[in-house]
């Protein structure tokens, strides 16, 4: 009997998308050495749109996560989301015209998931959505209209909480849709992390020295920033609110800053530059920036970091401050404490069983919540069902069954 092989498109544009494919390409690999013989191949086909195009925002990803080289990459760049997403649908049609697989898997919320499923349900080709059911119920949000439309399109759709399948029910989206996998970002972290400690990222900021005699000991607490999301930095009297905060907190810690190039465009564009310190690298030569006595209120802002040096760092931060949605995730995993700079969150399970908090734009907040964590008063954890670092093997399972 010949064997039966299914080809199947995955996509992903940006940096959060890289974390959620790489394991996800490794389970099909399991699965094909694995399979009996008169089970399905799966043959897959990696496209990189190329929504994020810097080195450290993605080709570097490509080598962390050992995710095998894209099968196309169709190189989109930047733009307006209008124009960002024509081109993507553009672009990502003629290569299902081309290609013709019997399945296109799609993840998280960016203009990418959202273009590619388009394309794809316009040809009639089933979509599955890693990640389903998020809902920030904020529709200023670019990724909110993202995953409701994505959403309404696909045929599988994998959730990662209970409140994400409450969602999609009340949307109208057959029970027999919805999976409950558990959290792909989850399988990343758990898989890299033991690596990603070993990385010498903490030498180099001079938060950790090694010793040959010792084992090695963090020296410094410090607080890790990530900042993007225009609703912060496109606004001149947000992002001064923040930047207000964060120049307390610094007076009491240091907050590393690996800067995202929207932020450092508008943080020039506002003439806040002389609040932050801006480093060449993220890869120091000597640790004259954090030797504790004769350290600056000043936020230390660097290039993007790679994987597994933020990796690194997030797992050894005193507090995380962010914006982003899967590090409210990654946090809750590692015991971290979390404070996100939003009002909403797509992921309410990080603020019920996680170590997250919501503090948006509030100065005296966000102040107010770092101060709880450096006196010690932490968040209790219990870390939800099926993140176990399992679901891609879950979500392969169910697609080829």
């Amino acid at each position: 009997m010949k064997d039966k092989t299914s080809k199947w498109i995955l996509a992903a544009g940006a940096r959060p998308n890289f974390m959620k494919i790489a394991p996800l390409m490794r389970a099909i690999q399991v699965h094909n050495n694995k399979r009996s013989p008169n089970s399905t191949k799966i043959s897959p086909f990696l496209v990189h749109t190329g929504q994020h195009y810097d080195f450290n925002m993605s080709d570097s990803f490509f080598k962390d996560l050992r995710i095998p080289k894209p099968d196309i990459f169709l190189g989109v760049g930047s733009g307006t989301h209008g124009e960002q997403t024509g081109k993507i649908l553009i672009e990502f049609e003629k290569v299902l015209l081309k290609e013709k697989p019997t399945l296109v898997v799609v993840v998280g919320d960016v203009n990418s998931t959202l273009a590619c499923s388009l394309a794809a349900v316009k040809l009639h080709i089933p979509v599955a959505h890693v990640e389903a059911g998020l809902r920030s119920f904020d529709r200023t949000m670019p990724e909110e209209i993202n995953r409701i439309v994505t959403d309404s399109l696909s045929d599988y759709l994998f959730t990662h909480s209970p409140e994400a399948d409450e969602n999609l029910l009340k949307e109208g989206i057959p029970k027999e849709n919805i999976f409950p996998v558990g959290n792909i970002m989850v399988d990343s972290l758990l898989f890299n992390i033991k690596e990603a400690k070993k990385t010498n990222i903490l030498e180099q900021l001079a938060l950790m020295q090694k010793s040959s005699e010792k084992p090695s000991q963090p020296i410094t607490e410090y607080c890790l920033l990530t900042l993007h999301r225009p609703a912060n930095v496109d606004q001149k009297e947000s992002l001064n609110r923040i930047v207000q905060a964060l120049l307390t907190i610094s007076s009491r810690l240091p907050v590393l800053f690996p800067i995202h190039p929207r932020t450092r465009k508008q943080i020039k564009e506002f003439g806040m530059e002389s609040f932050f310190e801006f480093h060449a690298s993220p890869y120091l030569d000597s640790g004259d920036y954090y030797n504790g006595s004769s350290l600056k209120a000043r936020v230390h802002c660097f290039e993007p970091f790679g994987y597994m040096e933020f990796l690194n760092l997030m797992a050894h931060a005193k507090v995380v401050l962010t914006d982003s949605g899967g590090i409210q995730e990654e946090t809750t995993v590692l015991g971290i404490p979390c404070i996100t700079l939003r009002d909403t969150t797509e992921r309410p399970i990080t603020l019920t069983q996680g170590t997250n908090v919501l503090a948006a734009d509030d100065p005296q907040k966000i102040v107010s919540e770092v101060e709880k964590i450096l006196d010690g008063n932490l968040r209790k954890v219990a870390c939800p069902p099926f993140w176990d670092g399992h679901t891609s093997k879950r979500i392969i399972n169910i697609l080829v069954r």
